[in-house]
Parts: structure tokens; C-alpha cells; sequence
């Protein structure tokens, strides 16, 4: 153990969005805080993500006249979530969410844009919002983080065009369209201008776009408020004395640096995604011996939730799933290595089904990315893999792309010859290459395509509500996630289920410290983003419903901690 111990007001443990924002409020009420990251590049899973923030009430809604209210958004999650909803934290996150984001903006911690059309998952359920809850963070210059740059976790590497070029979610109506619309023809070509520029002097481009942006902006502002960031500085244990949370163990250097703190530690290390024998335990299809991959940091193996339990904390499993689901597709790479991609607008555009390998259809595609995954592993209960195929004909693939393959002018060459994407000139040919039953496929396709034509989809009813219709083509006619399959050749990709991160975790209450299996507070322990188990009962009911609570009850903490001063423990 290092003689020298450090001393300070608050400790971090994490920087993804979470992390900063309780480091970031408690420095703005004057308390001294540390942060500490066990990996060599900050950011967490943020860093992976959209950075989407869920903020019901927020005054980017009332400035464009979007009606919201909170009665309205605790009517949503009561429905939605059920017996499993906290109604205390529930109340917290809706009440401070809004605080939050307003401080933030007004401090320049962070900058959002709403999304008026963005509805929450399950709009026609009783006090859904029909958009404006859901906020995208706003571009970045990467250089702002001047030497901290190269220590920013890059984005997953399928998600970006040319090995480094960030595509936002505001970019992609321009590159959907960049073959049909000069103004967005322009548009991308300074985006890959930028990018060329960005790669005389940079690893990666330094437009920053989704979750790189916003924790690149809250990081900027960090170290302006002298908030010390340490890299592979992993916390070892807790430091528990006089009934509370007394500091911790770092590892730092190949050294154990104790670090002792006069208000208490926020754990924010980003759940346990990476942590296969608890997966066994908690994920069902896991544990029935399914095929899984995980998109998020493979640091990220339940450290929060082991410190926790060591000084009394519990794990909180009672969630109606334990992790955010998403279907996902295995990229081949040149080196041999395979990286994964989350499938989150194909599959509701018009011109894609999604089956079986029966050939069978076996949900809405139009539906959250969190909704398709149990889906699918229903429909292959049976079968020694859960898997599935997204499939589209040609007319489709080069107006929308397929997975990592982007949309015309991009080459299918490339994907057709790793194997990612199959080809087939008829149904039958893409079906027989795909290892799916091609009488299913063919008469699948065949019984999609007349009603299809018409805009329906009497199955599924694709199509048929406001979140559908977003991710679905805009001005796409009479249906905007509806278009038959009758352009050869047929392509398809291959897609497994993944997640985003952990629902599942540690207990907290609505002041986000961790409690006991009695529901008391352990004194000076605190926890946030996807270490605390989820706000939302392990249910999905809008984008940025993991960012926009991780936020908030950063915030939360941070607030908690500024106002412990009484508590202050002796040095």
C-alpha cells in the first residue's frame, strides 16, 4: 500500500455520462472531486452509444410547443413498467431529469437538440409521448480534448463510414439520400471532407457525433473545473469504518493508492455485460445455453456490483429483463477478428422482413430493437441457435444499406466476400445460401408482397403507430416501413441477440445511494448509470432511457454529496 494516501470529497469510479455528471454537479457546489477509470480510454459505454437522453417536461419541448407533463410521464411508466416500477425513484428521475439538463446547457456541460418526431416506444400506451421527450446530444470538435483525444474511446468501428468517420443520427436522412438530393450530396461531402482533413493529423475523425459527443463535452468541462481523470486506475475495495463508506483502494501504476473521502463514492463502472458467468445466472437464453454477444466495453464485468456487496449493498434482479436488448450482426474483419453491429433503423424500413430460420416472419420490424430480441428467441426456443435474418431485395440495400453495409454508392463487393451479407438472385438461391427453408422464405416473401403493395401488413400491422412510422422512409408512400421484396437479386444478414448494457443491478434509492437488503442506506455510498439497476424495471419505453437517467441521478448524487456537509467524516 502507498504511505501517501490521497484525500478528497467525492470519488468517481467510471466516466461514462453517469460518472461525469455526478463529478460535474458535485464540483459546481464546491466540493473536490477524483475520478477514476479502470480502463485506458474514458468515455464507458457512452462512448459505444447514440447518446440519447429520455427527459420528460424539458424546455426544449416547451420552447417548440410540445405539451408534456410529468403527470403524464409517471402515468407512461406506470403502465409500461407495472409492479416492477420504484415509484420514489420513478418521481426522483422525472422531477430532476429536467433540472439536470437545464444546468448542464446552462454551463455549456452539455448541448442537446430535441427530437420532435422521436415518439417513446410504445406511443398509443396511456401517457406516451407522440416525440419531444427524447433529445440528440450535438456534434463535437474532438480537438477540443486536445492530448485527452487519443485517450477517448472510439466508437464501435462497424458504426462509422471509412474505418473512422462518425455518421450521427442526424446525418444519416442526408446519406439515405445523398444519391437523389443535391443539398444532401453536399451535405456528406463535407462530412467526408472534414473526415480526409481529420486524417493528415488524427487517428479517427474528430467530428464527434452521439454518445463520443456528449461525454467528450462533459470530459472538456471536467478538466477545466481541475477534476483529475486517472486511467487504468481500477478501484480494488472499499474502505468501510465507522458504519459508512470511508474511501477506497485504487490500483495505480502497479501501486494500491488509498484514497480517503470526506463525503463518499459513486460507483458508475457500467454493470456486468462482460461478466459471462453472472450473464448464466440472469440471462434466460444464456443460461438455456443460446448464443449471445455483448456491445459494450469488455471492462465492464460487474465491478460496481462487487464493491457494492461488499460493505452490504444487494443486486436487484426483479426487472422484467435484465438487460437492453439488441439484435446484432458479426462483422468479419481483415485480421480475422469479428466486431459486432447493432441493427437499429434497417429493419423498419420499407423493403425488409425479418425470419426464422423456418422462413418464417416472427414479429413486428418496425418495433424497438428491444422488443425484436425476445422476439426472437421465442421463435427459436426450439433450435440449438438463436438467430435470425434480416432480408431486403436490391431496390432496398442500395437506397438503406444492410447492417454495416451503407446505402448507394457504398460497395457490396466487400461484404458479399467475407460473407457477411448473402446474395441470391431469386428467393430460393438466398435462401438455400443462408441455410433458411426456401419453401418458407419463398412463400413468406410472397404472402408480404401483395398486401405490402398496399401498404399493409395484416400480420404485423407494421406501420401502425408514431415510433413505427419514425423509423420507417419519410415521404415513403402509403406506408413509410412498408414496400414489397420484387427486385432481385435478395440479400440478407445474419443476427444474433446482443446488448447494450445491464438493466439488472445494484439497489439504490431515490437519492441514488445504494441500500442494504433492509432498504437502508449504506452511509457514503452512491450509484449510477448501468451499475444501479434500471429506473425503468428492465423495461424500454423511449430512446435515452439508459443516458437520460444515468444523467439524472448523477445529478442526484452529486447534489446528495454537496449537502452531506454535516456528515463530513474527519481526516
Amino acid at each position: 500500500m502507498d504511505c501517501h494516501a490521497v484525500t478528497c470529497d467525492v470519488l468517481v469510479a467510471g466516466s461514462g455520462a453517469g460518472g461525469f455528471a455526478a463529478a460535474l454537479t458535485a464540483r459546481l457546489l464546491g466540493l473536490d472531486v477524483l475520478m477514476v477509470e479502470k480502463e485506458s480510454l474514458f468515455g464507458g459505454t457512452t462512448a459505444y452509444a447514440a447518446g440519447v437522453i429520455w427527459v420528460p417536461v424539458n424546455s426544449h419541448q416547451k420552447a417548440a410547443g410540445v405539451t408534456d407533463t410529468r403527470e403524464d410521464a409517471l402515468r407512461y411508466l406506470t403502465h409500461h413498467v407495472g409492479n416492477r416500477l420504484d415509484r420514489a425513484r420513478a418521481e426522483a428521475f422525472v422531477e430532476n431529469a429536467p433540472r439536470m439538463l437545464d444546468l448542464f446547457e446552462r454551463e455549456g456541460f452539455a448541448a442537446f437538440t430535441l427530437a420532435p418526431t422521436w415518439a417513446d416506444y410504445h406511443p398509443d400506451e396511456p401517457g406516451a409521448s407522440q416525440g419531444g421527450r427524447s433529445l440528440v446530444p450535438d456534434d463535437y470538435d474532438g480537438k477540443a480534448l486536445g492530448p485527452w483525444f487519443t485517450k477517448l474511446r472510439p466508437p464501435i468501428k462497424t458504426m462509422t463510414a471509412f474505418g473512422g468517420m462518425m455518421v450521427g443520427r442526424n446525418d444519416l436522412p442526408h446519406v439515405y439520400r445523398m444519391t437523389q438530393s443535391m443539398r444532401s450530396a453536399l451535405y456528406v461531402g463535407r462530412m467526408v471532407a472534414r473526415y480526409a482533413w481529420d486524417r493528415l493529423s488524427h487517428s479517427r475523425g474528430t467530428r464527434l457525433v452521439n454518445g463520443n459527443a456528449l461525454v467528450a463535452r462533459l470530459a472538456v468541462n471536467a478538466f477545466r473545473r481541475d477534476i483529475p481523470l486517472w486511467l487504468s486506475s481500477p478501484v480494488v475495495e472499499l474502505i468501510y469504518r465507522n458504519n459508512r463508506v470511508a474511501g477506497a483502494v485504487v490500483e495505480r501504476e502497479g501501486k494500491h493508492q488509498k484514497i480517503n473521502v470526506r463525503r463518499g463514492v459513486v460507483l458508475a463502472c457500467g454493470g456486468f455485460p462482460a461478466n459471462d458467468e453472472l450473464k448464466r445466472r440472469v440471462y434466460p437464453h444464456v443460461a438455456a445455453g443460446k448464443n449471445h454477444i455483448s456491445l459494450a466495453p469488455s471492462g465492464n464485468r460487474g465491478d460496481g456490483l462487487r464493491l457494492a456487496q461488499s460493505v452490504g449493498g444487494t443486486f436487484h434482479g426483479e426487472v422484467h429483463h435484465p438487460a437492453a436488448w439488441t439484435p446484432v450482426s458479426l462483422v468479419p474483419q481483415q485480421d480475422g477478428s469479428i466486431i459486432p453491429f447493432p441493427h437499429f433503423f434497417d429493419r423498419g424500413k420499407p423493403g425488409y422482413i425479418s425470419v426464422d430460420r423456418r422462413g418464417r416472419r416472427f414479429v413486428n420490424e418496425a418495433m424497438s430493437y428491444h422488443v425484436f430480441v425476445p422476439a426472437l428467441i421465442e421463435a427459436c426456443r426450439d433450435d440449438p441457435q438463436a438467430e435470425a435474418w434480416i432480408v431486403c431485395d436490391h431496390t432496398a440495400i442500395r437506397r438503406f444499406g444492410l447492417g454495416a453495409l451503407g446505402p448507394a454508392p457504398m460497395s457490396v463487393r466487400p461484404f458479399l466476400a467475407s460473407g457477411y451479407i448473402k446474395r441470391g438472385n431469386t428467393v430460393q438461391e438466398l435462401a438455400e445460401t443462408c441455410g433458411i427453408d426456401a419453401a418458407g422464405l419463398v412463400r413468406t416473401i410472397g404472402e408480404f408482397n401483395g398486401p405490402a403493395r398496399l401498404g399493409e401488413d395484416p400480420v404485423f400491422q407494421r406501420g401502425s403507430d408514431a415510433y413505427q412510422r419514425f423509423n420507417g422512409a419519410a415521404g415513403h408512400k402509403p406506408n413509410p416501413c412498408i414496400a414489397p421484396l420484387d427486385k432481385p437479386p435478395f440479400y440478407a444478414v445474419r443476427v444474433i441477440p446482443g446488448e447494450l448494457g445491464t438493466f439488472a443491478g445494484i439497489q439504490t434509492d431515490a437519492n441514488a445511494q445504494v441500500v442494504d437488503a433492509d432498504r437502508r442506506p449504506v452511509a457514503g455510498l452512491y450509484a449510477v448509470g448501468n451499475d444501479a439497476a434500471s429506473v425503468m424495471g428492465g423495461t424500454y419505453p423511449g430512446a435515452g432511457i439508459t443516458i437520460g437517467p444515468a444523467m439524472a441521478f448523477g445529478y442526484i448524487a452529486g447534489r446528495q454529496l454537496a449537502s452531506a456537509g454535516s456528515e463530513k467524516l474527519p481526516e
